[in-house]
């Protein structure tokens, strides 16, 4: 059927954004049950250290205080599992208790859990509780922890928590000794907080058979199999998971946490509602951190600029528990070592480290932002080795289209995209051949003139499955169920273009049902840009599935063959006539079978999509105050087929914008003697504001998946993929030109690039 203006490829605004922007969402802190008590948790201090709890009676006996949770209360509970484990590797995961026994491991580790009447109440008792610490040898950072004599994370056993590698060693180092020239650059990808609006929460209930959670996750079946499954022993009937409202997710809300497990259990020794909300200081202390990675890249290159071989060492904290995917986000890292680069061979090293610091797991990108960061600033510094432009480089050494499909030394195949040819429109757009005379205009005032690109490419919408079901309502809307989990990418209004095209419904006749275990039977929620490659398939074809139904249910009623018959509006026709039968009528008709009102298809696929592109950044520095202005942000995407524009530029400017945090301010920083937290509040963390934001020009030059049946490739993540890189690689531009300086760590602060100029000075004149 003809695209309607609200179907695939429609501008259309969200349809979830009124409620939201008239306070009408309904987050995990608005979810209030009767007679709800409070809960708060008690963290440790210290980085790592003995402890004895003392005096609990008389905190249980303190006004308002209905129960308080140790170690040894809930000696029934199962540890927080790591299922994102690697086949063949070697990992001992260590035990991830839901409250410390007697040792915690990080500031930030859970000691206790007090439910009062109030949160103040809970609070008082959190504080009341008396402990006895004998602190022990901490480490922080993943180098130090390498170090001989460091101190151990876990007893009788190192620091390195894995070792694994890919691709050809032997080749590798042969192809090195062949090269005319090699290039070398280690480079920190720094451990971030993801800080999501609304920090995660719980609220559990327990009927005296059936728990109840609710929580803002990424997805309830993954913490119903887990927290219910796992952790508490019970068989899924046991245990509804209910996800409301959710204000970012970005990776961490995927995982089930400590709280969840607590809270049913207080739940149904109280019996009553128990409420924990966490604060945005346990959100730092507790929450899953993301990156932190020290890569080495070694490039080899001929005497005519082409790439021979990579070779790579990364090294990647773990923090000091083993998190739900922790080992598995680094080595999605490796399979994408290479970029849309024409690399011959290559082989990677990568090893986990335990530090005494919060575990570290996935975070918007998940490898791959780590991946595409380390091949894009070697390829720039062999620019600068070999005197080439960035864009010449590139030129000479990204895949070629005619060379599609092609795979790469880490086994990845590339189905489809023009990488140099959206790098080409990037640089139009641009204005790249004009940089010289703006680059010059700044000089004379005084400032340094930067331009910086990244090609990046990445693998999503592979490894997931969902189950998409369609139902004809009485009114004549649908109803979707599926298991994904909307935390802002706008679901209800892309799904409902999709059911648009299949059934010529608008969209607010479509109803989306998610983050019910009750209502949706299956479901491996959002993670990894497989919303739409993924579920929007199944929709796809549930729509289809749905739609013949229909046309056989109204066969009759209009007294004509199915093969006869159209959907247009939401109505059967018969073609070419005026002769119709509203899906209302058909869905109280009194030969309708529920069977025939309702369609369910699954989809599924282990084939990555690869969504790529170009970004290029220009930027000006001020070399007396530091400070980097962006000037002009392009960013030239393929993601195959675009669905929604204006969902597209959101997904892909948030993105953005969480890369520029990363690259010019964000910075988890620990203090190595004491092992505290020293940016623990956004007192002391600085996230991107609206001021940050430049005015993004971005388009599409798509070029259809062959992968998926719909032709897309994932877009959630990408922004935030080709950001780190070519804002980077921009600041070093301007610092190269300005006083030869090469190499510089993110963020890319104001002290740190003042601090890299006035050195550089103080060399000059030396």
């Amino acid at each position: 059927m003809p695209s309607m203006k609200f179907g695939f490829g429609q501008a259309m605004t969200r349809k979830e954004d009124d409620p939201l922007l008239r306070g009408l969402g309904r987050y995990i802190a608005d979810v209030a049950p009767d007679k709800t008590l409070h809960a708060a948790v008690l963290r440790s201090p210290h980085a790592h250290a003995h402890f004895t709890l003392r005096d609990l009676d008389r905190v249980r006996a303190m006004p308002g205080v209905r129960l308080v949770l140790t170690a040894a209360d809930i000696t029934e509970l199962g540890p927080l599992p790591t299922p994102g484990v690697l086949a063949g590797v070697d990992i001992k995961v260590p035990h991830y208790p839901i409250l410390a026994v007697d040792l915690v491991r990080h500031v930030g580790d859970a000691i206790a859990f007090v439910v009062a009447d109030s949160v103040e109440r809970a609070k008082d008792g959190i504080e009341a509780i008396v402990i006895d610490w004998q602190p022990l040898p901490h480490v922080i950072g993943a180098m130090a922890a390498l170090a001989p004599g460091a101190p151990p994370v876990w007893p009788n056993q190192p620091n390195l928590a894995f070792e694994t590698g890919m691709g050809d060693a032997a080749a590798t180092q042969q192809a090195f000794a062949k090269a005319a020239q090699t290039v070398s650059v280690t480079v920190v990808n720094q451990r971030l907080v993801t800080n999501y609006i609304d920090t995660r929460g719980v609220v559990a209930e327990y009927d005296g058979e059936r728990y109840t959670l609710t929580l803002g996750s990424q997805g309830s079946h993954s913490i119903r199999d887990i927290i219910g499954g796992e952790v508490m022993k019970l068989s899924p009937d046991k245990m509804r998971v209910i996800t409301p409202d959710v204000g970012g997710g970005f990776g961490t809300k995927l995982f089930p946490y400590r709280e969840y497990a607590l809270a049913a259990v207080a739940a149904e020794r109280l019996r009553r509602p128990v409420k924990w909300i966490g604060e945005r200081s346990e959100h730092f202390l507790g929450d899953s951190h993301g990156r932190d990675n020290i890569s080495t890249a070694k490039l080899a290159i001929d005497d005519k600029g082409r790439f021979l071989a990579l070779d790579l060492d990364i090294v990647a904290d773990m923090g000091a528990y083993l998190s739900c995917y922790a080992p598995y986000i680094p080595w999605l890292g490796l399979g994408m070592a290479t970029g849309a680069y024409d690399i011959p061979v290559a082989h990677a090293r990568l090893r986990g480290v335990y530090t005494n610091t919060v575990p570290v797991d996935a975070y918007r990108g998940a490898g791959r932002p780590e991946a595409s960061y380390l091949i894009e600033r070697v390829v720039d510094a062999a620019a600068r080795q070999l005197g080439m432009t960035p864009a010449a480089i590139r030129r000479k050494n990204l895949i070629k289209p005619k060379a599609l499909p092609y795979t790469t030394p880490t086994g990845k195949i590339y189905d489809s995209g023009d990488f140099a040819g959206a790098m080409a429109r990037a640089q139009e757009v641009a204005g790249w051949d004009g940089f010289a005379k703006r680059a010059a205009a700044s000089k004379r005032a005084g400032k340094l003139r930067g331009i910086g690109m990244a090609t990046y490419i990445e693998a999503c919408a592979s490894g997931y499955a969902e189950t998409a079901t369609l139902q004809l309502d009485s009114d004549g809307g649908v109803t979707v169920l599926i298991g994904t989990q909307s935390t802002g990418q706008g679901h209800a209004t892309a799904y409902a273009q999709i059911v648009a095209d299949r059934l010529g419904l608008p969209p607010e006749m479509v109803r989306l049902r998610q983050g019910d275990t009750d209502r949706v039977a299956t479901g491996e929620g959002t993670g990894g840009s497989c919303s739409i490659p993924i579920g929007g398939v199944a929709i796809d074809r549930a729509g289809q599935a749905l739609g013949e139904q229909l046309k056989e249910l109204a066969s009759e009623a209009l007294e004509a063959s199915a093969g006869d018959l159209e959907i247009a509006d939401g109505a059967v026709r018969v073609s070419g006539t005026d002769k119709t039968i509203s899906f209302a009528d058909l869905a109280n008709h009194p030969s309708a079978k529920p069977d025939q009102l309702r369609a369910a298809k699954h989809f599924g696929s282990d084939i990555p999509t690869y969504p790529n592109g170009t970004h290029i950044v220009e930027v000006e520095v001020d070399p007396d105050t530091g400070r980097t202005e962006i000037l002009n942000y392009v960013v030239v995407d393929d993601f195959g087929a675009t669905l929604n524009p204006l969902l597209l530029a959101g997904q892909v400017h948030g993105g953005a914008v969480q890369g520029i945090g990363q690259a010019l301010m964000e910075d988890t920083v620990y203090d190595p003697a004491s092992g505290q937290l020293m940016s623990a509040s956004l007192m002391d963390y600085a996230l991107p504001r609206a001021s940050d934001a430049p005015d993004f020009h971005f388009e599409t030059r798509n070029v259809p998946c062959i992968n998926n049946p719909l032709g897309v490739k994932g877009a959630g993540e990408a922004g935030a993929i080709g950001s780190c890189p070519a804002l980077m690689n921009a600041v070093i531009d301007a610092l190269w030109r300005g006083y030869a300086i090469g190499h510089l760590d993110m963020p890319a602060t104001p002290q740190k690039v003042w601090q890299a100029i006035d050195k550089a000075r103080k060399t000059a004149a030396a």
